[in-house]
């Protein structure tokens, strides 16, 4: 059991130092060197979620799922199949979760 507690106190100890050194390198462009920063839009929903809620709520399996982007926004293409074989496609909005 010591040796377990050891390798995972030292597994902390690693993962502590490396997200130091990554939070420490995130530092932003001088204005001087024209660079402009990179952001990246943030979606309140994961693909993983919009596949689980549509699921529940279609009472479905998803059996493909892809992202697309119009007009700025994150959508989640998402093909269902239901028990009864039926097959159809939904939209999941990433940023409001609203299904189309």
């Amino acid at each position: 059991m010591n040796a377990r507690f050891t390798t995972l106190a030292l597994l902390c100890a690693v993962a502590a130092a490396a997200g130091a050194a990554l939070e420490s390198a995130a530092v932003a462009p001088p204005e001087s060197s024209g660079a402009t920063p990179l952001v990246m839009p943030r979606s309140a929903m994961s693909m993983d979620q919009a596949v689980r809620m549509v699921e529940e709520r279609y009472h479905a399996r998803v059996v493909r799922a892809q992202a697309e982007q119009d007009e700025g926004r994150t959508f989640y293409v998402l093909r269902l199949l239901n028990d009864a074989g039926k097959v159809w496609t939904v939209r999941v909005d990433a940023t409001s979760g609203s299904v189309q």
